[in-house]
């Protein structure tokens, strides 16, 4: 008998960069014209491992594939010059964490204990943010940390778009390579840089949107809660929610 009709496919032409998560999109892609749907690829997955077992491959290490990955994009940034930033830094503040993660953070640069270290999130804003991850059962080792800019502003200035167009490819890269299940966009900037949009954080925190293959939530940044200690109730409503997303997706984190 012929084979069921796909489902209408959501998106015509180029998925848009994002979109307000409601469901899951129909897998889809589009080879040479004609659409190749998720049964199709899974076969192809399929086939290959069983190649890969008839050699007497018994396990792949894809957090060891990944982390080579990693470093390679860290060896093409190498002592980058690319923007006005390299002048004034003392470290370029790469990323830190789980190569394999499921949950990732994204600020907008490092700060000046960052600058000091190489390591985002290590201030005042670092430990912070460190409670948060454990508070919903995780350590920090088990996420990604990452910033839109790799090096210091001054004074801890916003980023500038000659800034972000020179180095934002980089964390796509990282963000491509990790695939985490979840972004989560700490403060304004980073969350209107990734999301191409002008909204105020305080419009666009708590929900989902679609970023390449990942939800992403944004919510405020760890410094914001500092000087604002009322939000924490607000940002600890927002971790619960992607606590609880993880857990739906089937995160390895609470099986």
């Amino acid at each position: 008998p012929p084979a069921a009709a796909a489902p209408p496919s959501p998106y015509r032409g180029s998925p848009p960069k994002y979109h307000i998560y409601t469901t899951l999109a129909v897998w889809e892609d589009y080879i040479f014209g004609r659409p190749v749907y998720f049964s199709k690829i899974m076969q192809e997955i399929v086939e290959q491992l069983k190649f890969f077992s008839e050699l007497g491959v018994t396990h792949l290490n894809i957090e060891s594939q990944k982390a080579s990955s990693l470093e390679k994009i860290r060896e093409e940034i190498g002592d980058c010059r690319r923007c006005k930033l390299w002048n004034e830094r003392t470290h370029i503040v790469y990323g830190i964490g789980s190569a394999k993660a499921d949950l990732m953070f994204v600020g907008e640069a490092p700060g000046r204990e960052e600058d000091v270290q190489g390591i985002p999130f290590v201030g005042r804003a670092g430990k912070l943010l460190t409670g948060i991850i454990e508070a919903i059962d995780l350590k920090r080792e088990d996420v990604y940390i990452a910033n839109i800019l790799k090096c210091r502003p001054p004074k801890n200035r916003n980023p500038e778009a000659d800034e972000v167009e020179s180095c934002e490819g980089f964390l796509f890269k990282q963000i491509e390579v990790v695939k985490p299940k979840i972004i989560v966009a700490l403060g304004a900037y980073a969350a209107q840089c990734l999301l191409q949009t002008k909204d105020p954080i305080g419009r666009i925190r708590g929900r989902f949107f679609h970023f390449q293959d990942s939800l992403l939530l944004p919510t405020f940044h760890p410094a914001y809660l500092l000087r604002n200690p009322s939000a924490k109730r607000d940002v600890w409503e927002d971790i619960k929610v992607v606590r609880d997303q993880l857990k739906e997706l089937g995160s390895s984190y609470y099986s």
